[in-house]
């Protein structure tokens, strides 16, 4: 058996540089680079690998260097998300807290079902030096590190304890970051003596490996129990998802409802797969969704999931498909999404799925009646989305956040990239933003992780360079991970950041208020001597100074039309650029037609608190388990 000696690290990267992935015929690098921070556990290790490799030539593995190890998994997240899966980086960090680092990441990318590699570096396998520095010692047991805390946010975990274990560890490695059912964060620990030690490698072990991701057929009688279903409707709903936009579904989808006359709803993974303004979407559904979409769910009998895992925002905590008698077909290529609310289940890759529904309805459609209602409740919509972006929607000294979002659909084509993800924006966003393309809307709100955005500009720009990539970041996220301005600016990458500054957390406060809450602890103030809260004055702090002192080139915008000003600006430049904004905390927000379930205390001294809860408790009646 012809072998080549190389130490562990080395034949990981070498690995690495020989895996592609293909679906429809279209091969690309699975693994086109590595995130990276060097510390003790990886720098003689995958460090001196990645250093032989482009010394050499002999991988071709390019080594990208991040500012924070969970900002390094969140831009490869977004690199994957648009690349619909096929294609992900892997991340090395330190021993001790530079891996743990990485565990937010992992979860984000496993609740989002989205491919990334990370190779926390663990402690010395031989035991020889225990503990050493930054070891975890463990009363239940030697073997137990902290990267076991990955095991419970990775879709596959191993810890590479000797060279060969290696072998099989990297290749189910490969199987699950391909596989779309079982996808998302991948963890191989790398204990820092084996990630240095030499052996005799089996030369095929680095062949050309192309990793096919296929696509699942739907079972005949699977598709026509759904037909039959769907064919029964007076009143269906198509909710897309993200599986939907994964797959390539688009062209399928808009052909199916414009043939069938079926309104499409989207959640905010799905959003683009049909554009805002075709006839038959009706926009974001459940608890920030639109008006349209959740008076169709409303009255909805049955429900077409399209590549959708039906969390509580999609379905509003449970609430929004109000027909007592509604029934679910759910289109997904995993099982889990496509049983639940009791659905019958079309298991599928969701572009085939469609198409075969498409065939086997080929000589049906909703009626007249229902289309008018349709077209009439999206008319209605419109005129909601115009009122939010009106010139004297703000009471307050600074605009509303919804004028900005406004002023921003305006002012971007239809191919550039949105990113958002945590606090008052995404809900804002479900509602009144004008997707016409699958990968123009990318906001993250599987796991709603303050400190993507960023990251996830970075990663997104890596992934399609010819697309305008626009983060909107709101100051408490911000302030959570803003670091990876210095990788946009070292890597000679332009993304445009609109820094939306309303000193406090909006999103929270508002949700705070509605509860009983009052507000509590979510301005960004001063400690009030009197009180003894934070509720004094306004901090002082320059976010804008902040982000141009990390390289980038900032604008400031203090009212709308200086933002419209300000961004054209920013879109004519080459480097990176800031656009600052002070918006008001206050809103006003576009109107809530749904509602999300967030419990408030039984009982309390507080009378907003005891309002609240009877507000909550009206709600609750409408909760129902789809049975």
């Amino acid at each position: 058996m012809n072998t080549i000696r190389l130490t562990t690290a080395q034949a990981l990267v070498r690995f690495l540089a020989n895996q592609y992935s293909e679906r429809d015929g279209q091969e690309q690098r699975l693994i086109p680079g590595m995130w990276g921070i060097f510390g003790h556990g990886n720098v003689a290790g995958i460090g001196q690998a990645l250093l032989q490799a482009a010394v050499t030539q002999e991988a071709d593995l390019p080594y990208y260097l991040a500012r924070n190890e969970q900002g390094m998994v969140h831009a490869s997240v977004a690199y994957a998300k648009m690349r619909d899966r096929l294609a992900t980086f892997a991340c090395t960090a330190s021993t001790g807290p530079g891996s743990t680092n990485m565990i937010t990441g992992a979860a984000l990318a496993t609740t989002n079902r989205l491919p990334v590699l990370l190779l926390p570096s663990d402690m010395f396998a031989t035991r020889a030096a225990d503990p050493v520095l930054q070891q975890l010692e463990d009363t239940r047991g030697g073997d137990v590190t902290v990267n076991d805390a990955f095991r419970a946010v990775s879709k596959y975990f191993d810890r590479v304890s000797r060279p060969e274990q290696l072998i099989p560890a990297a290749l189910a490695a490969m199987r699950v970051l391909t596989d779309p059912v079982e996808t998302g964060a991948v963890t191989l620990a790398l204990p820092q003596d084996v990630q240095a030690e030499a052996y005799d490698w089996p030369a095929d072990f680095f062949r050309r490996r192309v990793w096919h991701v296929g696509r699942p057929v739907p079972e005949p009688s699977a598709v026509e129990r759904a037909a039959r279903l769907l064919r029964g409707a007076r009143k269906p709903l198509i909710v897309a998802g993200g599986g939907a936009v994964y797959s390539g579904a688009e062209t399928a989808l808009r052909a199916f409802a414009e043939a069938n006359g079926i309104p499409v709803a989207d959640t905010h993974a799905g959003k683009g797969a049909v554009a805002w303004d075709h006839p038959r979407a009706v926009g974001g559904i459940g608890s920030t969704g639109s008006y349209a979409a959740n008076e169709l769910a409303r009255e909805a009998d049955v429900v077409l999931g399209i590549g959708t895992r039906y969390s509580d925002f999609t379905t509003a905590s449970h609430t929004v498909f109000g027909n007592p008698d509604v029934a679910f077909v759910n289109l997904n290529v995993a099982r889990l999404d496509a049983v639940k609310h009791s659905a019958e289940p079309l298991v599928s890759d969701a572009r085939l799925g469609v198409e075969a529904l498409a065939g086997a309805l080929a000589d049906w459609e909703v009626d007249q009646e229902y289309r008018d209602r349709t077209r009439q409740l999206i008319a209605r919509t419109r005129e909601i989305e115009e009122e939010c972006f009106a010139p004297d929607r703000n009471t307050g000294e600074f605009p509303a956040q919804t004028q900005i979002l406004g002023a921003l659909n305006d002012v971007l084509d239809d191919r550039a990239v949105v990113i958002n993800a945590a606090g008052s924006m995404p809900g804002d966003l479900q509602q009144l933003w004008r997707a016409r393309d699958p990968k123009a809307y990318h906001v993250e709100y599987a796991y709603s992780c303050m400190g993507y955005e960023v990251a996830a500009g970075l990663g997104a720009k890596m992934a399609d360079p010819s697309r305008e990539v626009v983060v909107l970041v709101g100051d408490g996220s911000y302030l959570m991970m803003a670091q990876e301005i210095v990788t946009m600016v070292s890597e000679g990458l332009k993304v445009i950041i609109v820094l939306v500054q309303n000193h406090g957390f909006a999103s929270i406060g508002a949700l705070s208020e509605s509860l009983g809450s009052q507000r509590f602890g979510t301005k960004y103030r001063f400690r009030d001597a009197d009180s003894g809260r934070l509720d004094g004055g306004v901090l002082p702090v320059d976010l804008a100074a902040n982000a141009s002192s990390l390289g980038a080139d900032v604008l400031h915008a203090t009212s709308v039309d200086e933002f419209r000003s300000a961004m054209e600006k920013a879109k004519a430049a080459q480097y990176t650029t800031v656009v600052h904004v002070e918006t008001d905390l206050y809103g006003p927000n576009p109107p809530g037609h749904g509602w999300w379930d967030v419990p408030v205390s039984q009982t309390s001294a507080l009378d907003s608190t005891r309002a609240a809860y009877e507000t909550y408790a009206a709600n609750k009646l409408n909760q129902r388990h789809y049975l």
